[in-house]
Formats: structure tokens, sequence, C-alpha cells
């Protein structure tokens, strides 16, 4: 078959499965798919997004896919463009959502040779990606798309000359209706052992339900979908190492706890029963022994013991307003203080997305927790908790959620540099509202924050792990055509963020680095 009714199957393909919303980058491979794709884009039949850095448009795509929970796919063409997919498809593997890499080929006959962007490309996402097809005819378009709906899969396209075709296309393919949601029988959960619920990320609501009927503590990562109404311990990540967290018995997990080590020792201590709902992603059995593991959601047969849940909110809210109060003592502004400013700043309906490193960690020790119902999304990459793509995969979680009251980002500085082509959108290309929160320090916090940053390592700890930038960011989103706020204390950014101007704007908080290490120590040991 010709390379123009490759291409066209492939977008009828994609159609048939769900998919919406394209990614694309320019080539002259991956030609044949790109026309399809506009043609499909006239038709009405899909939305075509382009970037000219392939690494930015799949993290694109991936924000798409996570908060519309549809298939999204990138398409590049073939070479470098190809391997640039690699960080977002590991993203997508391991926080389980449905991304569609496809990359463009030479033909067969030229692989091992010497053509022009020519290299191994079959197989280059495997122990990442659900399933994978070398693509030469319409019958391989199922083996490399039979895994969508539980993660990443991979098509290499070979296109072979002429890849331009002679008229246009309209789709014949219609969109599938969306499977009606199964709850699933639930697993029985009787009171007497002391428990605790873990809601790590992406577990939905189900734990706050979990908590609330049985009377148990909630300890919800911001990004859980459960950091809603009373039975939240804001300050569960100090308490934990109390004589209180000691008498933890049983923890029922749900989603990716990744983000505090005094969980992934809770969760590993010799005498605790671990009941799990198994997590979403391509890795998802526990590092840790779990005594019982179920794939539905749990439910309990038992009144609630409501003195277990008063100790630990007499202790959350003791220690919480302990927090505050130390924090409000600092003469200058604290990321912590940036932190509740932002979590402010959600509205009903609203979206957060949350950088890795110290902001997400911050969110999580100062946000309490919302009102149930409201339907704020806070939401991260937290598959394999890496910076990179962050602002790319922001922009598309706001485009693929077009019901969002209002949208932020909150990052750190080294992450807004390290995503900063997200931010070159074309003029013809969709735009949405996202203020951009920076929490400056000119450099990398997080490390002062861990072992290397002891004063064991000072000599070298600047070099290679500090990496201060210098860098003028106000003068960057001029380039940018951006509009830029730099605030110096905490009324400023509250100013700032009760007045978004519309589109995507930069909120720049410089913030000290030298303390960052003895502020947190002067915090944890509040819980004595």
């Amino acid at each position: 078959m010709t390379s123009t009714e490759l291409a066209r199957a492939v977008v009828e393909a994609l159609i048939a499965r769900g998919t919406r919303q394209v990614v694309v980058a320019p080539g002259s491979r991956n030609a044949p798919l790109l026309l399809a794709l506009a043609d499909a884009a006239t038709a009405g039949a899909i939305t075509v997004h382009t970037r000219i850095d392939e690494r930015t448009g799949a993290f694109l795509a991936l924000g798409i896919a996570k908060t519309s929970r549809v298939p999204v796919a990138i398409v590049t063409t073939s070479g470098t463009a190809a391997a640039n997919l690699h960080p977002a498809v590991l993203e997508a593997a391991h926080a389980g959502i449905p991304l569609v890499a496809i990359t463009a080929d030479r033909p067969a006959r030229l692989r091992g040779t010497m053509a022009n962007q020519t290299t191994d490309q079959v197989g280059l996402f495997v122990g990442a990606v659900v399933s994978s097809a070398d693509v030469r005819e319409v019958g391989d378009l199922h083996f490399g798309l039979v895994g969508l709906g539980t993660g990443p899969v991979h098509l290499n396209v070979q296109f072979d000359e002429p890849l331009l075709p002679d008229d246009a296309f309209v789709p014949a393919a219609t969109a599938p209706e969306r499977e009606p949601w199964v709850r699933g029988t639930p697993y029985p959960l009787e009171q007497g052992p002391a428990t605790v619920v873990v809601a790590g990320d992406d577990s939905g609501p189900g734990p706050r339900v979990l908590a609330e009927a049985a009377g148990w503590p909630l300890l919800a990562e911001p990004t859980s979908g459960a950091r809603n109404g009373p039975n939240v311990i804001r300050s569960y990540r100090l308490l934990l190492g109390t004589d209180l967290g000691q008498r933890i018995e049983r923890v029922v997990v749900t989603g990716a706890p990744t983000l505090s080590r005094p969980v992934q020792q809770l969760l590993a201590r010799e005498g605790i029963e671990v009941v799990s709902r198994r997590a979403r992603g391509v890795w998802a059995d526990r590092p840790h022994p779990v005594s019982v593991e179920y794939d539905g959601p749990f439910e309990v047969h038992a009144a609630a013991d409501d003195g277990w849940l008063d100790e630990w909110r007499s202790a959350d809210a003791d220690l919480s307003a302990r927090i505050d109060a130390c924090v409000a003592a600092e003469p200058e502004l604290t990321p912590y203080e940036v932190a509740v400013e932002v979590h402010r700043a959600v509205p009903a309906e609203g979206l957060l997305h949350v950088g890795a490193s110290n902001p997400i960690r911050d969110l999580d020790l100062m946000a309490g927790a919302y009102p149930v119902g409201e339907r704020r999304l806070i939401i991260a990459n937290r598959g394999l908790a890496g910076i990179d793509g962050t602002l790319s995969t922001a922009i598309g979680a706001v485009v693929g959620r077009p019901h969002t009251s209002r949208a932020l980002l909150y990052v750190g500085d080294v992450t807004f540099l390290h995503d900063l082509t997200a931010l070159v959108i074309g003029p013809a290309e969709t735009r949405p509202d996202l203020t951009i929160v920076v929490a400056n320090d000119d450099g990398g916090s997080i490390f002062a924050t861990l072992e290397q940053g002891g004063p064991a390592y000072a000599d070298r700890f600047e070099k290679v792990f500090g990496t201060a930038h210098g860098a003028d960011l106000a003068s960057l989103c001029t380039g940018l055509r951006i509009p830029h706020w730099r605030v110096s204390d905490r009324s400023e950014l509250a100013h700032a963020l009760a007045n978004p101007n519309g589109g995507i704007e930069v909120i720049e908080v410089p913030l000290r680095r030298d303390n960052r290490r003895e502020l947190d120590r002067r915090i944890r040991a509040l819980a004595g």
C-alpha cells in the first residue's frame, strides 16, 4: 500500500480507539501522517497541536491524556526526533497514561545503511510501552494498539516515497462510546487493628470515602484526589515519627505514595499489615511486603472508632499550628508560604499542577483539606517524579480539561528552565489560561534538604548539586511575549494570584536557598 494509504489507516485507527487530540512535530518522513491529520482536523474529526520540539510535544500530549483520560498521540519524524519521546513515554508507563507514540521510519530496505536520519527505531521503547508494532500495513496496527488504555503504546510506521497525497482525506471512523465505569466488588475490611489510610498519587476519592466510613486517619498526598474532608491529616509526614505513628498496626494503601520517606518507612516496617489496592502503571508491585492486594475498592463493615481518629486530629491541629507559627516568624518570605498562597488560589473546579522536588513537598506539609464536592484537581508527574516536561504537561492538562475554572502551575526555578521550550507556542496554536508560579531560589534547593546537603559535603555541594544559574526570568518571559510579575512578599504574591491576566503568565517569587536546610530542621523538630 502507498504511504498515503498507510497514514490514513493510522488516523482512522486512532479515531476508532477514542483519540481526539494529536500533537505533531514537523518533519519530512512523517509528512504522510501530518497531511492526513491536517485533513482530519479540517473535517472536524480531530484536533491537531503543533510543536517544534518533540520532547515538549510528547509531554504536551501526556498532559492532555492525563486529564482527558482518553488516548492522545504524539507524531514525529525519524532519527533523534523519535528518541526525544522517551522521557514522556517513561512517565506515561509508570503513571498508566494512554499515550500513543507514533514515529515515522524509512522502509525496511534502508535499515542498516547510511540513509539520512535512519537508525534502529523498532522496539525503541521496549520495557516502557505496553505494546508496539513495526507498521508496514494495516494489519500491523492492531498489534501496536492492543495495550492502549493501560499505558503508552508505540507505532513505528514505515513510509516509502512518494510521501505526499494527490487528494484530500475525510476519515470514516467514528469515536467509540465510553465504556460505563464499573466499580467492582468491594473488599471487606473489619475494625480492630489501629489503621490509617494512605492515598498516593492518582488514588481518586475512594480512600476518603473509606476513611470517613471507618473513622480512620487519612494520610493523603496532594495529588491523590483524596485530600478532602474531615479525616485528612495535614502533618502526617512528621507525625509518623512520633509515638502516635509507632502505634499504627495496619495500613490501607492506594495509588502511588512516593512523596515522603516516612510513608515508605511505615509501609516497610516489620509487623505492619499492608492492605493494598493495585496501582496503575507498568511497575505496579509495591516495593515492600503486602499482606493483601486487591484490584477493586475497599469498604468497612463495622462502626467507626472515633477515639483513634480524634487522637490524630488533635495531634495534627496542634502540630500544624506550631508549623504555621514557625514559618510566620521568619523575617523573609519562605517557600512554605508560597505553597499556602498557591493552594488558596485554586478555586472550585480549578486545576493545579505541581512540580517535583520541593514545591510538591512544601504543598504536602502546608496544604489543608479542600471541601468535598468542589472538584478541584491537583496533579503532578509522579510516575517517575522527574522535573522533565513539567510546563508542557501542565499546558496539556489544561487543554484536556476545558471546564477548568482556573489553572495554576507551581514549580521551582530549575524545573521552569528545564522545560522552557514549552512556552514556545505558535500564534495559531491553542494558548490556555495558565498562571505559572516559580519559586526561584537560584538552584536545586531540594538537595540541601537531603544527605548531600550536610556539612561534610559543603565544599563540593554548590558545584554539583546547587547548580546556581543566575537566569533573568523576566527577560526570558519578555522574549517569549509572556507577562511576568516579580513579587517580594506574601501580600504581593496574594495580590498577583488574585489578578490573573489571562493566557499564560509567570509569577516569580525570589527566595533564599542558603537557609533552607536549617529551616527544615527546625520544622521537623516541632514534632518532638
